[in-house]
């Protein structure tokens, strides 16, 4: 049987960092498995490029560095505007989206908040040429432009507001106005942070109240969140953890937080 060789250390953290790039989180025990190290050698890896400013630590891996991260509640950050988050965690939001298309039925009504995992679910709407008279209620300009196309498989639903132009993202007031008139079968809604104790919150206050109309207006509501936004926490509630029935995450989500976000009745999906 023959022995694989070692792998450097600056040609691990450089595939590392492809990783990153690619699925936007690795986790400690897949850069284990697929270097052959130990969990000491992983993480140090990791911390490497922390140093050199090329990836964050989250709980059970790590994150690109320009990923829109989390910290202390109530200590304010640098929100990352929809271009930035667009490049990150490809990989991750194509899967999400992908589930969550699958859950949408013909003739249903469905809330699609801003952002760019729910972009990832308006494309693959979008590609399910098998609906019909799906009606979208968004307050995202990306996301009725991107489904514009659909119509008149779709009816597309702008909420009204204050434009944010960082998210691309309409806010109050008006969207309350809208949303308080609707009752949506499903909602997917988007975040900054899933914690056990904590709940969804979100980075930016006027989203985070949008989201929170949203979460109200729905009969079924499903949180859509990569890995990296497991165990974090952010300055606005959108709701308590038992207002959703469903979390939708990727592949490489840390398999003791999820465990724990089961443990509270919590749907989990992720793709196979």
């Amino acid at each position: 049987m023959t022995t694989r060789e070692p792998i450097p250390a600056h040609r691990r953290r450089e595939q590392i960092v492809t990783m990153l790039a690619e699925r936007g989180f690795v986790r400690v025990s897949e850069l284990r498995a697929a270097f052959a190290v130990s969990g000491v050698t992983a993480r140090a890896d990791l911390d490497a490029l922390v140093v050199t400013g090329l990836a964050r630590r989250v709980h059970g891996g790590a994150v690109p560095a320009h990923a829109a991260g989390a910290g202390a509640v109530g200590r304010p950050e640098r929100e990352f505007s929809f271009e930035e988050a667009l490049a990150a965690s490809v990989v991750p939001k194509h899967e999400i989206g992908r589930l969550a298309a699958a859950l949408v039925q013909n003739g249903q009504s469905v809330i699609l908040d801003v952002g760019t995992t729910t972009l990832a679910i308006a494309k693959a709407l979008r590609e399910r040429v098998d609906l019909r008279d799906v009606v979208v209620i968004t307050n995202g300009l990306s996301i009725a432009l991107e489904l514009e196309p659909a119509i008149p498989r779709f009816t597309v639903i702008v909420t009204g507001g204050s434009l944010r132009p960082l998210q691309h993202s309409l806010v109050e007031p008006l969207a309350g106005t809208v949303l308080s008139q609707m009752h949506a079968d499903l909602a997917f809604i988007g975040c900054n942070g899933v914690d056990v104790q904590r709940g969804v919150t979100n980075i930016n206050l006027p989203e985070a109240g949008v989201k929170a109309l949203m979460l109200a207006a729905a009969e079924r509501s499903i949180v859509v969140a990569d890995g990296s936004k497991l165990g974090q926490v952010h300055l606005g509630l959108v709701g308590e953890l038992g207002a959703f029935d469903t979390l939708i995450t990727d592949a490489a989500a840390d398999p003791a937080a999820l465990h724990e976000l089961r443990e509270t009745g919590l749907t989990v999906l992720q793709p196979e």
